[in-house]
């Protein structure tokens, strides 16, 4: 792939999250011009405001995540503050058989757990009750620093002379035959030899105009941070349908659903923090760690994620269009970001992933999907407050 001038680039991405911005490093490193633009600011949406969890068992993109992620920070020459390790808590029998699955996905691809009975949990994680069941420790998965992690990917990207065009939205699309030639955007067109669409909740819209189908839904995802409390030994503690971490600072930064369902259209248009979502997450968080249940909420914040039918990615380069790489994660593409980025890069340049079997990431899973399918699962926009 030849190098080109300011107003192209072999490969243009749309969309400045991790997934974009690491499949843009990704490329970069291996002498690919590639131009990555952002709508907004990069990292705006849920890749700058999420629980920074790295260990996503159920995908096929897991053993390339867990090799990479430990190697992240010399990569990619800057700090992502990534710890490996996690604990998760159990507060009855049934979170308990629940939470086994993680052990068993593990088992199955070679990494180990411990199962912990209730006094080896609060030995481990000095924050836990007296009424804790029991939990696992992970010795795989981990977290990092969202903020940090993106910058880090930005940064990286450039060094190796990608490039990075923030509030600069992506409008259509220059078509020669089922070729993409260029990018419309809010600063004008850009010819290219390759998309990526990696917009988050704007993937569908986007994908439509080159008459491509993916089935998504947005939602607001929120989070909440506490007051610094006294450092854990591990940071990475989740449980009670929670996800999150302790930061380096103390804070305790935890969400986890339910989402609050919402029209694409609305995304610019609804407040991205303070939602009714916020007491759901405190209140759980007491019965998760309730030695912190005395520690105050400082912040919050949200971000604005897409969800598929079933949960999973899509990482694929659709038939219809030929030199065109869909992906969209599905609310959990900052931990899988590493190699996330490196299977982008390589659908872009060779047409194949070569370190996973990624088919059942692909958009024909949903052929046969019911038209109604977010009725059905009951995924429907609430009452959103408009902007001030």
């Amino acid at each position: 792939m030849s190098s080109r001038d300011g107003a192209s680039a072999t490969v243009v991405i749309i969309g400045g999250g991790v997934t974009g911005l690491s499949a843009g490093w990704w490329l970069a490193r291996d002498g690919v011009d590639t131009l990555v633009i952002e709508a907004g600011a990069a990292g705006w949406g849920a890749s700058g405001r999420n629980g920074g969890g790295c260990s996503h068992h159920h995908s096929p993109l897991f053993q390339e995540e867990q090799r990479l992620w430990p190697l992240m920070d010399e990569l990619l020459g800057y700090p992502t503050e990534f710890q490996a390790n996690r604990i998760r808590i159990a507060l009855d029998e049934r979170q308990f058989e629940l939470y086994r699955r993680a052990l068993e996905n593990g088992s199955r691809q070679g990494f180990r757990s411990d199962v912990l009975d209730a006094k080896q949990v609060r030995e481990l994680v000095p924050l836990a009750g007296d009424d804790v069941f029991g939990g696992y420790f992970h010795h795989f998965g981990g977290h990092a620093n969202p903020h940090r992690t993106l910058q880090a990917y930005a940064w990286a990207m450039r060094d190796w002379g990608g490039r990075l065009l923030q509030h600069t939205r992506a409008l259509g699309f220059e078509m020669r035959g089922n070729h993409v030639a260029g990018v419309r955007t809010s600063r004008g067109t850009f010819a290219c030899d390759h998309v990526v669409i990696a917009a988050g909740p704007a993937t569908a819209e986007l994908a439509s105009l080159l008459g491509v189908t993916v089935p998504l839904m947005s939602a607001r995802a929120e989070m909440i941070v506490t007051e610094p409390l006294p450092l854990m030994t591990l940071g990475g503690v989740d449980g009670n349908g929670l996800y999150g971490r302790q930061t380096l600072r103390g804070n305790l930064a935890y969400g986890g659903g339910p989402h609050e369902w919402i029209d694409v259209a609305d995304v610019e248009h609804t407040r991205p923090h303070s939602t009714p979502l916020q007491a759901s997450i405190a209140r759980r968080l007491c019965e998760l760690l309730p030695k912190a249940a005395h520690a105050r909420v400082i912040r919050s914040w949200a971000g604005f994620i897409e969800n598929t039918p079933d949960g999973r990615p899509v990482i694929d380069r659709p038939a219809a269009v030929e030199n065109l790489t869909i992906a969209t994660l599905s609310s959990v593409g900052f931990g899988l970001s590493p190699a996330a980025g490196r299977a982008i890069r390589d659908l872009v340049v060779t047409g194949t992933c070569g370190f996973a079997d990624l088919s059942s990431l692909t958009l024909s899973r949903f052929a046969s999907l019911e038209p109604d399918w977010r009725a059905l699962q009951g995924w429907l926009p609430s009452v959103v407050c408009a902007g001030e």
